[in-house]
């Protein structure tokens, strides 16, 4: 199992449409992937559950990753994160 801390930055958070975008970068790798946030722990293939956890932008989360192809899904998921998951960022 590998991990990482990133920040959101998206500027309203994971709502639908990245956590949608989340959810569908998790689903291509076939280790599991879970989003760390305080106590919770959300499977980042449901995008219900991402939704659900009600993550705010500055929020720091956990990407942890466990399973065969973990260092590359790890890598591509928080960059991902990093980088706004396809929405454009306030400078």
């Amino acid at each position: 199992m590998v991990s990482k801390k990133v920040k959101v930055v998206n500027p309203s958070g994971l709502h639908l449409r990245p956590a949608g975008v989340l959810s569908q970068t998790a689903m291509k790798f076939k280790s599991r992937t879970l989003i760390e946030c305080g106590e919770k722990h959300i499977v980042a293939k449901s995008v219900l559950n991402v939704m659900a956890a009600g993550i705010k932008c500055g929020t720091e989360i956990t990407v942890a990753c466990d399973g065969p192809d973990e260092e590359e899904a790890l890598k591509t998921i928080t960059e991902a994160i990093e980088s706004g998951l396809g929405e454009e960022l306030e400078q």
